[in-house]
């Protein structure tokens, strides 16, 4: 029983050599240019997108713009010769276009979400409204731009933290970019009996010896308004964003420290009010 089982496994064997065998010989020649077809062309497909990110570079195109066309010329070239050693095996790739289309087409119903997030990253991308380094608010999350991918962006704050945004969530929406500054907003009182113009020259005394404080975009120390403790005074000055808040802290403890050596005094609200402190 066990002596025709045999002979059969071994002509199965044998007629499993016998197509290899064949195909080999009658499609070695294709096999082998083919191969050498693809690596050539990955070859290629690298050379002309290092060549595309150095003249990209040489000429200060921003670096996520240079690295998606240097991407995207790579993933062309690679298809392209894929198509081309599919050729060379003999394969159609007519059946192959129509059955990606179809899956394409399933795919994308089922990651609509993904898709326009990639949507979304290749138009930040291609419309720059801001670049790695620049500092954006967008929906009340702020922050340095770190990297931009094709499906979302990545910040960070002053305390180290990664803030990633879905890149559907920007596109459309208001964007405040202030590149690499951040605005800081101050307000005080000085009594009415007070001098004024001495207490503004002050400030903006402190705010000139301030070494992160932005220069070039004038600081600004105006009268903004009055109220029923005094006269409130408005500060509005530029710091570099990954040290926005050390600025402001060292900067407000200046102003109250020169303003009491001038003899210009805060008013305290309780006092003003009559309450017991």
């Amino acid at each position: 029983m066990n002596q025709p089982n045999l002979e059969q496994e071994f002509q199965q064997l044998q007629g499993a050599y016998d197509v290899i065998l064949e195909f080999l010989v009658q499609y070695s020649f294709q096999l082998f240019g083919a191969l050498v077809i693809f690596i050539l062309g990955l070859w290629v497909a690298n050379k002309v997108s290092n060549m595309v990110a150095a003249l990209l570079t040489k000429h200060n195109i921003d670096i996520t713009l240079t690295n998606f066309t240097s991407n995207l010329i790579r993933i062309i070239i690679v298809v392209m010769v894929a198509i081309i050693c599919l050729g060379k095996l003999g394969i159609s790739v007519t059946p192959m276009v129509a059955a990606i289309g179809a899956a394409s087409l399933g795919a994308g119903l089922a990651l609509q979400g993904m898709l326009s997030n990639y949507a979304a990253g290749i138009t930040i991308i291609v419309t720059r409204p801001f670049v790695v380094g620049n500092t954006i608010e967008i929906q009340g999350v702020s922050g340095v731009v770190e990297t931009i991918k094709l499906g979302l962006t990545i910040l960070t704050n002053e305390e180290g933290e990664q803030i990633s945004i879905p890149n559907k969530h920007i596109v459309g929406e208001i964007l405040h970019n202030s590149f690499e500054y951040k605005l800081v907003e101050t307000k005080l009182n000085v009594e009415y009996e007070a001098d004024t113009n001495q207490a503004i020259s002050i400030i903006e005394a402190q705010l000139q010896a301030a070494a992160l404080v932005n220069q070039q975009q004038k600081p600004l120390v105006g009268v903004n308004g009055f109220n029923n403790l005094g006269i409130e005074i408005g500060i509005r000055y530029w710091v570099p964003t990954p040290q926005y808040f050390e600025v402001k802290y060292q900067t407000n403890l200046a102003i109250i420290n020169a303003l009491k050596q001038a003899n210009i005094s805060i008013p305290c609200p309780l006092k003003n009010l009559g309450l017991p402190q």
